[in-house]
């Protein structure tokens, strides 16, 4: 293996994990080695939502994992070399959109049917959380070019994570650079740096000295979801993603595991996943899962149980303590994978 080894500044536990990243030779530049093992996956901590338990014990192989999302100029170049058109800036497909709906939806016209994304929009008021309508909506011609739809730009966001991204999107990246999208076991074995069963990507704390580890939303600054966007050009606190590395690597040497923008996983979502997997493990170790062969997602009343979507993981800058705490490790969504939205982006593994 051709790498740089070393170990993080500050940590005084000799049994901390080595940071090892690539020099170019056995993988491409700014990767690093996630070295595998066995580890406790998922959570049973009061934190936990019903589709994270229970914990069970998994092994994962080694592999090379991105030490940040794909950034906007990465993708750049992809789009520059290929002539690459995202699902976003395509006009829309009834067939694909429809299973994502309740039977019986009648299809739109087709002066209805037009590129473009779902966008954070916030509100000038506080709200009831259970309707998240009120604060998303779908904006014409928002791509991953315009986050925030026609009026926004990413002029000077080079760094940031490239984001309107849809699962087609991510793959379509990935077999260009010869690198693929990690399975939900090995997303979490990496985003918990060598700290097992910790709370939080960083330990138990969520303000280790009272200072943030993650971009997630502060309550304390400002009640969720009251913002405004780049779009809206509105006086209330703006929100969105920050520059790759605005805060400290984990123990393998990853920048922004969780917070910031969610992160697409190869595998099919289904919510009793990790029930299945304990049941036909019994108390053995499951050994490198590669996912379910389908789909189950019971909680969105929005589209039928069976619709197909993939695991996201991570959380984003709209996660907080009063919504959607899910800046931790363990937790996991489900997404309509031909979509794009403001909030989600992805990372890439090589074997």
């Amino acid at each position: 293996m051709s790498a740089i080894a070393y170990r993080l500044m500050g940590s005084a536990d000799p049994k901390a994990p080595v940071v090892t990243l690539s020099d170019g030779v056995a993988a491409p530049k700014g990767m690093a080695w996630i070295p595998g093992g066995e580890f406790m996956m998922g959570s049973d901590h009061k934190l936990a939502q019903r589709n994270e338990r229970p914990a069970h014990m998994v092994r994962v192989r080694g592999f090379w994992m991105d030490q940040t999302h794909v950034t906007n100029d990465q993708f750049a170049q992809f789009v520059q070399e290929t002539g690459y058109l995202t699902t976003a800036e395509r006009k829309p497909d009834w067939e694909t959109i429809r299973v994502q709906l309740p039977p019986g939806i009648p299809r739109p016209p087709d002066s209805a049917l037009v590129p473009g994304a779902m966008v954070f929009v916030g509100t000038d008021h506080p709200v009831n959380l259970n309707d998240a309508s009120q604060w998303w909506q779908f904006v014409p011609a928002a791509s991953w070019r315009h986050p925030q739809g026609p009026k926004s730009d990413i002029e000077g966001k080079g760094d940031y994570p490239v984001v309107q991204i849809s699962f087609e999107d991510a793959q379509a990246y990935a077999s260009w650079i010869g690198k693929r999208l990690p399975t939900e076991a090995e997303w979490e074995f990496a985003a918990r740096g060598g700290l097992n069963q910790a709370t939080y990507a960083w330990g138990d704390q969520l303000m280790p000295e009272g200072k943030p580890r993650a971009n997630y939303w502060d309550v304390r600054k400002q009640l969720f979801p009251v913002a405004g966007n780049d779009q809206a050009n509105s006086a209330r606190i703006k929100v969105g993603t920050t520059p790759v590395r605005s805060f400290p690597q984990n123990g393998y040497g990853l920048y922004d595991m969780t917070g910031n923008a969610w992160q697409w996983i190869a595998d099919w979502y289904r919510a009793d996943y990790f029930v299945i997997q304990h049941q036909q493990s019994g108390k053995s170790v499951i050994d490198n899962p590669q996912g379910p062969t389908d789909s189950f997602d019971p909680s969105d009343r929005t589209a039928p149980i069976d619709a197909p979507k993939r695991v996201i993981r991570g959380g984003s800058f709209l996660c907080n303590e009063d919504y959607c705490i899910s800046y931790r490790p363990s937790a996991r969504r489900a997404q309509d994978p031909y979509s794009g939205m403001s909030h989600v982006g992805f990372r890439l593994v090589k074997d």
